[in-house]
Protein backbone atom coordinates (compact mmCIF):
# COMPACT_ATOMS: atom_id res chain seq x y z
CA UNK A 1 0.00 0.00 0.00
CA UNK A 2 3.10 2.39 0.39
CA UNK A 3 4.16 2.35 -3.18
CA UNK A 4 0.23 3.04 -4.37
CA UNK A 5 0.00 5.97 -1.43
CA UNK A 6 3.36 7.49 -2.79
CA UNK A 7 2.18 7.45 -6.26
CA UNK A 8 -1.14 9.17 -5.52
CA UNK A 9 0.85 11.81 -3.55
CA UNK A 10 3.14 12.38 -6.65
CA UNK A 11 0.15 12.51 -9.04
CA UNK A 12 -1.47 15.12 -6.42
CA UNK A 13 1.51 17.53 -6.22
CA UNK A 14 1.52 17.43 -10.07
CA UNK A 15 -2.14 18.44 -9.97
CA UNK A 16 -2.99 14.89 -11.71
CA UNK A 17 -5.49 14.40 -9.19
CA UNK A 18 -9.13 15.82 -10.04
CA UNK A 19 -8.15 18.83 -11.59
CA UNK A 20 -8.82 17.38 -15.37
CA UNK A 21 -5.42 19.08 -16.41
CA UNK A 22 -3.94 15.49 -16.49
CA UNK A 23 -4.80 12.65 -18.65
CA UNK A 24 -2.33 10.04 -17.06
CA UNK A 25 -3.45 9.54 -13.90
CA UNK A 26 -6.98 8.23 -14.81
CA UNK A 27 -5.64 6.20 -16.77
CA UNK A 28 -2.93 4.60 -14.06
CA UNK A 29 -6.03 5.29 -11.63
CA UNK A 30 -8.58 2.74 -13.60
CA UNK A 31 -5.65 0.08 -14.41
CA UNK A 32 -4.36 0.08 -10.76
CA UNK A 33 -6.81 1.46 -8.46
CA UNK A 34 -9.99 1.35 -10.17
CA UNK A 35 -12.87 3.49 -9.30
CA UNK A 36 -14.48 2.20 -6.35
CA UNK A 37 -13.31 1.33 -2.76
CA UNK A 38 -13.51 -2.15 -2.25
CA UNK A 39 -13.27 -4.21 1.21
CA UNK A 40 -9.56 -5.66 1.76
CA UNK A 41 -8.66 -8.61 0.22
CA UNK A 42 -8.14 -10.41 3.40
CA UNK A 43 -11.83 -10.63 4.14
CA UNK A 44 -13.57 -13.96 2.74
CA UNK A 45 -15.75 -13.07 -0.40
CA UNK A 46 -19.43 -12.58 0.86
CA UNK A 47 -21.63 -15.82 -0.24
CA UNK A 48 -23.44 -15.13 -3.11
CA UNK A 49 -27.41 -14.21 -2.13
CA UNK A 50 -30.71 -14.33 -3.62
CA UNK A 51 -33.12 -11.15 -4.03
CA UNK A 52 -36.36 -11.49 -2.20
CA UNK A 53 -38.77 -11.78 -4.86
CA UNK A 54 -36.36 -14.26 -6.62
CA UNK A 55 -37.83 -17.92 -6.41
CA UNK A 56 -36.84 -21.61 -6.83
CA UNK A 57 -38.46 -22.19 -10.25
CA UNK A 58 -37.28 -18.75 -11.21
CA UNK A 59 -33.57 -19.92 -10.39
CA UNK A 60 -34.30 -23.30 -11.97
CA UNK A 61 -35.17 -21.64 -15.28
CA UNK A 62 -32.23 -19.02 -15.24
CA UNK A 63 -30.06 -22.18 -14.83
CA UNK A 64 -31.85 -24.22 -17.38
CA UNK A 65 -30.97 -21.46 -19.59
CA UNK A 66 -27.22 -21.16 -18.81
CA UNK A 67 -26.75 -24.90 -19.03
CA UNK A 68 -28.86 -24.77 -22.70
CA UNK A 69 -27.17 -21.85 -24.10
CA UNK A 70 -23.69 -23.24 -22.83
CA UNK A 71 -24.29 -26.43 -24.58
CA UNK A 72 -26.00 -25.06 -27.92
CA UNK A 73 -23.11 -23.05 -28.50
CA UNK A 74 -20.23 -25.00 -27.58
CA UNK A 75 -21.13 -27.93 -29.51
CA UNK A 76 -22.04 -25.37 -32.55
CA UNK A 77 -18.38 -24.24 -32.28
CA UNK A 78 -16.81 -27.41 -31.85
CA UNK A 79 -18.66 -28.68 -35.14
CA UNK A 80 -17.47 -25.50 -36.91
CA UNK A 81 -13.94 -25.84 -35.14
CA UNK A 82 -13.59 -29.12 -36.74
CA UNK A 83 -15.06 -28.24 -39.94
CA UNK A 84 -12.43 -24.91 -40.24
CA UNK A 85 -9.32 -27.27 -39.53
CA UNK A 86 -10.07 -30.02 -41.33
CA UNK A 87 -11.78 -28.19 -44.72
CA UNK A 88 -9.44 -27.68 -47.78
CA UNK A 89 -9.88 -23.92 -48.82
CA UNK A 90 -8.65 -23.32 -52.76
CA UNK A 91 -9.41 -26.55 -54.03
CA UNK A 92 -9.82 -27.42 -57.62
CA UNK A 93 -9.54 -30.09 -60.10
CA UNK A 94 -5.90 -29.27 -60.57
CA UNK A 95 -4.32 -28.41 -57.43
CA UNK A 96 -5.65 -29.98 -53.73
CA UNK A 97 -6.06 -26.86 -52.13
CA UNK A 98 -4.54 -25.96 -48.78
CA UNK A 99 -5.41 -26.55 -45.10
CA UNK A 100 -5.41 -24.36 -42.19
CA UNK A 101 -3.43 -25.10 -39.21
CA UNK A 102 -3.16 -22.24 -36.81
CA UNK A 103 -5.59 -22.70 -33.88
CA UNK A 104 -3.75 -19.76 -32.46
CA UNK A 105 -4.98 -17.74 -35.14
CA UNK A 106 -8.37 -19.11 -34.47
CA UNK A 107 -8.53 -17.76 -30.85
CA UNK A 108 -7.21 -14.39 -31.66
CA UNK A 109 -10.34 -13.73 -33.87
CA UNK A 110 -12.74 -15.34 -31.21
CA UNK A 111 -11.44 -12.55 -28.64
CA UNK A 112 -11.32 -10.19 -30.62
CA UNK A 113 -15.12 -10.16 -32.47
CA UNK A 114 -15.61 -11.01 -28.66
CA UNK A 115 -14.01 -7.86 -27.38
CA UNK A 116 -15.94 -5.50 -30.14
CA UNK A 117 -19.29 -7.36 -29.33
CA UNK A 118 -18.81 -6.31 -25.53
CA UNK A 119 -17.17 -2.94 -26.23
CA UNK A 120 -20.42 -2.22 -28.46
CA UNK A 121 -22.66 -3.60 -25.61
CA UNK A 122 -20.78 -1.30 -22.80
CA UNK A 123 -21.26 1.74 -25.24
CA UNK A 124 -24.72 1.99 -25.86
CA UNK A 125 -26.07 -0.03 -22.55
CA UNK A 126 -25.85 1.46 -19.42
CA UNK A 127 -23.79 -0.72 -17.20
CA UNK A 128 -22.47 -0.08 -13.55
CA UNK A 129 -19.97 1.83 -12.49
CA UNK A 130 -16.73 0.17 -13.18
CA UNK A 131 -15.05 -0.71 -9.93
CA UNK A 132 -12.56 -3.21 -10.66
CA UNK A 133 -8.85 -2.48 -11.26
CA UNK A 134 -7.75 -3.39 -14.95
CA UNK A 135 -4.97 -5.23 -14.65
CA UNK A 136 -6.85 -8.40 -12.33
CA UNK A 137 -8.29 -9.10 -15.59
CA UNK A 138 -4.54 -10.22 -16.67
CA UNK A 139 -4.82 -13.00 -14.03
CA UNK A 140 -7.71 -14.93 -15.27
CA UNK A 141 -6.31 -14.57 -19.30
CA UNK A 142 -2.71 -15.44 -18.71
CA UNK A 143 -4.12 -18.65 -16.84
CA UNK A 144 -6.57 -19.09 -19.26
CA UNK A 145 -3.65 -18.79 -21.85
CA UNK A 146 -1.60 -21.29 -19.77
CA UNK A 147 -4.62 -23.97 -19.41
CA UNK A 148 -5.02 -24.17 -22.77
CA UNK A 149 -1.64 -24.72 -23.54
CA UNK A 150 -0.73 -27.17 -21.06
CA UNK A 151 -4.22 -28.95 -21.93
CA UNK A 152 -2.79 -29.26 -25.47
CA UNK A 153 1.10 -30.43 -24.58
CA UNK A 154 -0.84 -32.81 -22.21
CA UNK A 155 -2.41 -35.04 -25.34
CA UNK A 156 1.08 -36.08 -26.35
CA UNK A 157 2.28 -37.70 -23.29
CA UNK A 158 -1.12 -39.05 -21.13
CA UNK A 159 -3.40 -42.08 -22.61
CA UNK A 160 -6.84 -41.62 -23.25
CA UNK A 161 -8.22 -42.65 -20.39
CA UNK A 162 -6.12 -40.42 -18.06
CA UNK A 163 -7.21 -37.34 -20.36
CA UNK A 164 -10.93 -38.62 -19.71
CA UNK A 165 -10.79 -38.96 -16.03
CA UNK A 166 -8.89 -35.73 -15.98
CA UNK A 167 -11.55 -33.81 -17.52
CA UNK A 168 -14.13 -35.60 -15.65
CA UNK A 169 -12.84 -34.89 -12.26
CA UNK A 170 -12.34 -31.09 -12.10
CA UNK A 171 -15.41 -30.07 -10.44
CA UNK A 172 -13.27 -30.93 -7.31
CA UNK A 173 -10.35 -29.18 -7.82
CA UNK A 174 -12.69 -26.24 -8.95
CA UNK A 175 -14.11 -26.30 -5.19
CA UNK A 176 -11.03 -26.61 -3.35
CA UNK A 177 -9.48 -23.57 -5.49
CA UNK A 178 -12.44 -21.95 -4.58
CA UNK A 179 -11.63 -22.22 -1.13
CA UNK A 180 -8.35 -20.84 -1.81
CA UNK A 181 -8.93 -17.58 -4.28
CA UNK A 182 -12.19 -16.53 -2.73
CA UNK A 183 -12.49 -18.38 0.94
CA UNK A 184 -15.51 -19.48 -0.70
CA UNK A 185 -17.20 -23.03 1.30
CA UNK A 186 -18.72 -25.63 0.00
CA UNK A 187 -21.29 -28.31 2.41
CA UNK A 188 -20.13 -32.07 2.80
CA UNK A 189 -22.88 -33.01 0.29
CA UNK A 190 -21.42 -31.13 -2.10
CA UNK A 191 -18.78 -32.62 -2.49
CA UNK A 192 -20.33 -35.86 -2.43
CA UNK A 193 -22.20 -34.69 -5.53
CA UNK A 194 -19.27 -33.71 -7.03
CA UNK A 195 -17.87 -36.77 -6.85
CA UNK A 196 -20.67 -38.35 -8.05
CA UNK A 197 -21.17 -37.07 -10.85
CA UNK A 198 -17.23 -36.91 -12.13
CA UNK A 199 -18.01 -41.07 -11.55
CA UNK A 200 -20.68 -41.19 -13.48
CA UNK A 201 -19.07 -39.21 -16.23
CA UNK A 202 -16.45 -41.07 -15.95
CA UNK A 203 -18.02 -44.59 -16.47
CA UNK A 204 -20.09 -42.83 -19.78
CA UNK A 205 -16.96 -41.55 -21.30
CA UNK A 206 -14.90 -44.44 -20.90
CA UNK A 207 -17.45 -47.10 -22.12
CA UNK A 208 -19.24 -45.18 -24.77
CA UNK A 209 -16.49 -42.39 -25.90
CA UNK A 210 -14.37 -43.84 -29.02
CA UNK A 211 -11.23 -43.86 -28.20
CA UNK A 212 -8.90 -42.91 -31.14
CA UNK A 213 -6.16 -45.44 -32.70
CA UNK A 214 -3.14 -44.13 -31.05
CA UNK A 215 -3.03 -43.20 -27.57
CA UNK A 216 -0.04 -42.04 -25.91
CA UNK A 217 1.53 -43.82 -23.15
CA UNK A 218 1.16 -41.72 -19.83
CA UNK A 219 4.56 -40.38 -18.34
CA UNK A 220 5.66 -38.38 -15.78
CA UNK A 221 5.76 -35.04 -17.55
CA UNK A 222 2.41 -35.53 -19.11
CA UNK A 223 0.79 -35.93 -15.39
CA UNK A 224 2.55 -32.51 -14.41
CA UNK A 225 1.13 -31.22 -17.68
CA UNK A 226 -2.40 -32.37 -16.47
CA UNK A 227 -2.15 -31.20 -12.97
CA UNK A 228 -1.16 -27.68 -14.26
CA UNK A 229 -4.08 -27.80 -17.03
CA UNK A 230 -6.56 -28.56 -14.05
CA UNK A 231 -5.02 -25.67 -11.82
CA UNK A 232 -4.82 -23.16 -14.17
CA UNK A 233 -8.27 -23.89 -15.55
CA UNK A 234 -9.72 -23.97 -11.73
CA UNK A 235 -8.02 -20.95 -10.93
CA UNK A 236 -10.02 -18.65 -14.17
CA UNK A 237 -13.06 -19.20 -13.54
CA UNK A 238 -12.62 -18.91 -9.70
CA UNK A 239 -11.07 -15.73 -10.13
CA UNK A 240 -13.70 -14.65 -12.40
CA UNK A 241 -16.34 -15.46 -9.74
CA UNK A 242 -14.41 -13.45 -7.41
CA UNK A 243 -14.38 -10.42 -9.37
CA UNK A 244 -17.89 -9.92 -9.87
CA UNK A 245 -17.61 -8.64 -5.75
CA UNK A 246 -16.72 -5.23 -7.51
CA UNK A 247 -20.55 -5.43 -8.48
CA UNK A 248 -19.60 -5.51 -12.05
CA UNK A 249 -22.07 -6.85 -15.18
CA UNK A 250 -21.26 -9.86 -17.58
CA UNK A 251 -20.61 -8.24 -20.38
CA UNK A 252 -17.80 -5.91 -18.11
CA UNK A 253 -15.95 -9.07 -17.58
CA UNK A 254 -16.31 -10.32 -21.26
CA UNK A 255 -14.52 -6.84 -22.03
CA UNK A 256 -11.93 -6.74 -19.40
CA UNK A 257 -10.99 -10.80 -19.86
CA UNK A 258 -10.66 -10.17 -23.69
CA UNK A 259 -9.13 -7.40 -23.67
CA UNK A 260 -5.89 -9.25 -22.13
CA UNK A 261 -6.46 -12.18 -24.36
CA UNK A 262 -6.03 -10.37 -27.30
CA UNK A 263 -3.02 -8.58 -25.94
CA UNK A 264 -1.45 -12.23 -24.79
CA UNK A 265 -2.41 -13.62 -28.11
CA UNK A 266 -1.37 -11.23 -30.39
CA UNK A 267 2.21 -11.71 -28.54
CA UNK A 268 2.42 -15.12 -29.02
CA UNK A 269 1.63 -14.68 -32.30
CA UNK A 270 4.45 -11.98 -32.79
CA UNK A 271 6.90 -14.31 -31.30
CA UNK A 272 6.19 -17.00 -33.69
CA UNK A 273 5.42 -15.25 -36.67
CA UNK A 274 1.91 -16.31 -37.18
CA UNK A 275 0.29 -13.53 -37.54
CA UNK A 276 0.85 -12.41 -40.94
CA UNK A 277 0.88 -15.74 -42.30
CA UNK A 278 -2.61 -16.17 -41.29
CA UNK A 279 -3.37 -12.65 -42.21
CA UNK A 280 -2.51 -13.90 -45.67
CA UNK A 281 -4.46 -17.06 -45.96
CA UNK A 282 -7.25 -15.30 -44.90
CA UNK A 283 -6.68 -12.52 -47.51
CA UNK A 284 -6.39 -15.76 -50.14
CA UNK A 285 -9.39 -17.51 -48.95
CA UNK A 286 -12.82 -15.29 -48.20
CA UNK A 287 -14.35 -18.81 -47.62
CA UNK A 288 -12.39 -19.09 -44.87
CA UNK A 289 -12.81 -15.40 -43.48
CA UNK A 290 -16.86 -16.50 -43.81
CA UNK A 291 -16.02 -19.73 -41.78
CA UNK A 292 -13.94 -18.23 -39.06
CA UNK A 293 -16.49 -15.39 -38.51
CA UNK A 294 -19.10 -17.69 -37.91
CA UNK A 295 -17.00 -19.33 -35.74
CA UNK A 296 -15.98 -16.29 -33.87
CA UNK A 297 -19.60 -15.63 -33.47
CA UNK A 298 -20.34 -19.27 -31.94
CA UNK A 299 -17.81 -18.26 -29.49
CA UNK A 300 -18.96 -14.72 -28.40
CA UNK A 301 -22.34 -16.26 -27.72
CA UNK A 302 -20.72 -18.66 -25.63
CA UNK A 303 -18.67 -16.19 -23.54
CA UNK A 304 -21.81 -14.22 -22.95
CA UNK A 305 -23.36 -17.48 -21.06
CA UNK A 306 -19.66 -18.44 -19.78
CA UNK A 307 -19.50 -14.75 -17.40
CA UNK A 308 -23.20 -14.77 -17.15
CA UNK A 309 -23.66 -18.20 -15.58
CA UNK A 310 -20.40 -17.63 -12.94
CA UNK A 311 -21.66 -14.29 -12.18
CA UNK A 312 -25.40 -15.98 -11.40
CA UNK A 313 -24.51 -19.64 -10.46
CA UNK A 314 -20.86 -19.29 -9.41
CA UNK A 315 -17.22 -21.17 -10.84
CA UNK A 316 -18.57 -25.08 -9.11
CA UNK A 317 -21.46 -24.66 -10.91
CA UNK A 318 -20.42 -23.79 -14.17
CA UNK A 319 -17.79 -26.56 -13.85
CA UNK A 320 -20.28 -29.02 -13.40
CA UNK A 321 -22.24 -27.96 -16.79
CA UNK A 322 -19.12 -27.80 -18.87
CA UNK A 323 -18.41 -31.36 -17.26
CA UNK A 324 -21.46 -32.88 -18.24
CA UNK A 325 -21.19 -31.46 -21.70
CA UNK A 326 -18.82 -33.69 -22.66
CA UNK A 327 -21.54 -36.33 -21.61
CA UNK A 328 -24.25 -34.65 -23.40
CA UNK A 329 -22.12 -34.47 -26.89
CA UNK A 330 -21.00 -38.44 -27.09
CA UNK A 331 -24.87 -39.33 -25.86
CA UNK A 332 -26.55 -37.06 -28.82
CA UNK A 333 -23.93 -38.72 -31.22
CA UNK A 334 -25.48 -42.34 -29.93
CA UNK A 335 -28.62 -40.93 -30.38
CA UNK A 336 -28.20 -39.22 -33.89
CA UNK A 337 -25.98 -42.11 -35.67
CA UNK A 338 -27.66 -45.37 -33.46
CA UNK A 339 -24.41 -46.38 -31.33
CA UNK A 340 -24.98 -48.54 -28.98
CA UNK A 341 -24.42 -47.00 -25.36
CA UNK A 342 -23.10 -50.19 -23.03
CA UNK A 343 -24.15 -51.57 -19.34
CA UNK A 344 -21.44 -49.31 -17.49
CA UNK A 345 -22.69 -46.01 -19.18
CA UNK A 346 -25.81 -45.90 -18.53
CA UNK A 347 -25.08 -47.17 -15.28
CA UNK A 348 -22.91 -43.93 -15.44
CA UNK A 349 -25.66 -41.90 -16.52
CA UNK A 350 -28.23 -42.99 -14.23
CA UNK A 351 -25.10 -42.24 -11.27
CA UNK A 352 -25.31 -38.59 -12.74
CA UNK A 353 -28.81 -38.28 -12.61
CA UNK A 354 -29.17 -39.50 -8.86
CA UNK A 355 -26.09 -36.90 -7.97
CA UNK A 356 -27.88 -34.05 -9.69
CA UNK A 357 -31.43 -35.39 -7.97
CA UNK A 358 -29.19 -35.36 -4.58
CA UNK A 359 -28.05 -31.98 -4.99
CA UNK A 360 -31.34 -30.52 -5.91
CA UNK A 361 -32.82 -32.75 -3.20
CA UNK A 362 -30.00 -31.30 -0.28
CA UNK A 363 -30.43 -27.52 -1.26
CA UNK A 364 -33.78 -27.19 -1.32
CA UNK A 365 -33.72 -29.23 2.09
CA UNK A 366 -31.18 -26.57 2.98
CA UNK A 367 -33.05 -23.56 1.99
CA UNK A 368 -36.38 -25.37 4.69
CA UNK A 369 -34.00 -25.86 7.53
CA UNK A 370 -32.67 -22.09 7.35
CA UNK A 371 -36.74 -20.65 7.35
CA UNK A 372 -36.86 -22.44 10.13
CA UNK A 373 -33.93 -21.29 12.07
CA UNK A 374 -35.14 -17.55 11.19
CA UNK A 375 -36.57 -16.44 14.85
CA UNK A 376 -40.15 -15.03 15.07
CA UNK A 377 -40.17 -11.42 16.72
CA UNK A 378 -42.73 -11.50 19.46
CA UNK A 379 -44.78 -8.14 19.31
CA UNK A 380 -44.29 -5.53 21.70
CA UNK A 381 -46.80 -4.89 23.95
CA UNK A 382 -47.41 -1.15 24.88
CA UNK A 383 -48.07 -0.09 28.20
Amino acid sequence: MVPGYLLVQYFKRKNYLETGRGLCFPLVKACVFGNEPKASDESPLAPRTESAETTPTWQALKLLFCATGLQVSYLTWGVLQERVMTRSYGATATTPGERFTDSQFLVLMNRVLALMVAGLYCVLCKQPRHGAPMYRYSFASLSNVLSSWCQYEALKFVSFPTQVLAKASKVIPVMLMGKLVSRRSYEHWEYLTAGLISIGVSMFLLSSGPEPRSSPATTLSGLILLAGYIAFDSFTSNWQDALFAYKMSSVQMMFGVNFFSCLFTVGSLLEQGALLEGTRFMGRHSEFAAHALLLSVCSACGQLFIFYTIGQFGAAIFTIIMTLRQAFAILLSCLLYGHTVTVVGGLGVAVVFAALLLRVYARGRLKQRGKKAVPIESPVQKV
